[in-house]
Parts: structure tokens; sequence; C-alpha cells
């Protein structure tokens, strides 16, 4: 039988069949960047390098991601993503402070097994931390540290122990990194380890022993969670604890 007339994309169609290839070249351009950045290193990474292993013409870079820079974050968010989205951790009824170590221990790893990626997130404080994945991976870090704060277990404000956290792990990753192999020591990143999570969190819940402070730092974690007050007391009642907390 005479195969009848193709059917002609309909005008819904057309736009969103334009938006598909557009990122499937997107995602193209980005593994042979990310592709490059791992077997060469940063050097590497040149529009005209990832356009030929791309096999696109080094226009389309620039129309996809506005210049190198934006290739670079988009190789940095992609990869970020996709290491969080295989590491994915449940974190219901896991001890907080083993959960704390777990953190650490997965953003180290993030680190000793992509060194040219985590170089160059590092190598400009503002590369990939605007991300999406970036922003998702500190999501996860603020989770942890609240969970360690409402029950108790926090011996720093909140946002000082994220930048504790993050400090240690992003100095044991650069540490490791630019030691000889025969000179890295695993035993450095447990003893880097073990001191963040000294600096970061008590021996046992702070609620449980005497004194105001530790028990002011776990009511101000859970400050933003109850409706009984309105905001002006919350308010009130946020700085009053932030004091108590200071003093202990």
């Amino acid at each position: 039988m005479p195969k009848g007339p193709k059917a002609e994309p309909t005008p819904a169609t057309k736009p969103q069949a334009a938006a598909d290839a557009r990122e499937l070249t997107r995602q193209r351009v980005v593994d042979a960047a990310a592709d490059l950045l791992a077997r060469e290193g940063r050097d590497a990474v040149t529009t005209r390098a990832v356009a030929a292993a791309a096999g696109v013409q080094a226009p389309v870079i620039y129309r996809l991601f506005g210049d190198k820079d934006g290739l670079l974050e988009a190789v940095t968010e992609h990869a970020y993503a996709t290491f969080l989205a295989a590491k994915h951790v449940d974190l219901d009824g896991r001890d907080p402070i083993e959960d704390l170590r777990a953190g650490w221990d997965l953003s180290v790893e993030f680190g000793l097994t992509n060194p040219e990626l985590y170089a160059l997130m590092y190598s400009d404080p503002h590369q990939g931390a605007t991300s999406a994945a970036f922003q998702a991976g500190m999501e996860i870090l603020m989770g942890r540290i609240h969970r360690l704060a409402t029950g108790g277990w926090l011996r720093v404000d909140e946002n000082l122990a994220a930048g504790l956290i993050h400090a240690t792990a992003r100095g044991a990753v650069l540490t490791w990194l630019s030691l000889p192999d025969g000179q890295r020591d695993p035993a450095l990143l447990t003893a880097m380890r073990e001191s963040m999570v000294t600096a970061v969190t008590n021996e046992k819940p702070a609620v449980q022993e005497s004194g105001p402070a530790g028990a002011a730092r776990s009511l101000r974690a859970l400050l933003p969670e109850q409706t009984t007050l309105s905001g002006a007391e919350r308010h009130l009642l946020g700085e009053w604890l932030d004091r108590l907390a200071a003093d202990g």
C-alpha cells in the first residue's frame, strides 16, 4: 500500500523539538569539556578543543554558554549534581554525629575523585558557588547542621558550623592533592575530620548540661518552626536566645 504523506510538525511541537535539540547539544559540549578537564587539565579546555571534541562549531559554545567561564561553570554544576545524585543518603533515623562525619567524608571524596574539577571550583572563590548543584549541596549540609542544633549537639551557631565544616573539608582535599603520592597518609584526613567534629559538636547534647547557653542554641534552632508567637515576638525572643547562646 502506498504510504500517506508524512505528518508535518505542528506549531506547538516545533519549539519543543528545538529546545530538545539545544539541550542535547549543550550536554554533548559539557561532556566533552568535562572529559578534557579530567584527562588534560584546565588549560586543555579551550573553546576550539571542546568544539572539536563535541562535533560542533566554536560559535555554538558562545551561544550556549556565553564564554569559556560560562562553560566551565556548567561543567562544575553538572559534575557536582551527578555526584550528589549518585551519593544520596536518607538521613532518617541516623545518628546526627555519624551523619556529620559521613557528609564530610562525602565532600572530601568528591574532591579526591575529581581533582581537576575541584581545583577549578576553588581557584576562584565564586566559581560554581551560585550554581543550582552547589546550592543543593549547601542545603544538604545545612540540614545536617540543623539536626545537630535541634538535638542540642551543636557547640557553635549554625553558620559558623557550616563555615568550619566547609573549610576543613576543602583544606583536607587541597592539602592531600598537594602532597606527593608517597606522603599521602589517610590518617591526615581522619584527624582533620575528627578535629572538625570536636570543634562543632558537644560530646553530649548541650540541653542535658547545666547552664542556659546550650538550651538557648537548641531552642533558637527550633524557633522558626513554631507558630504560637507572633513574628515580632519570635524576633525578640530570637535576640534574647542569641545573647544567651553567645554567653556559653
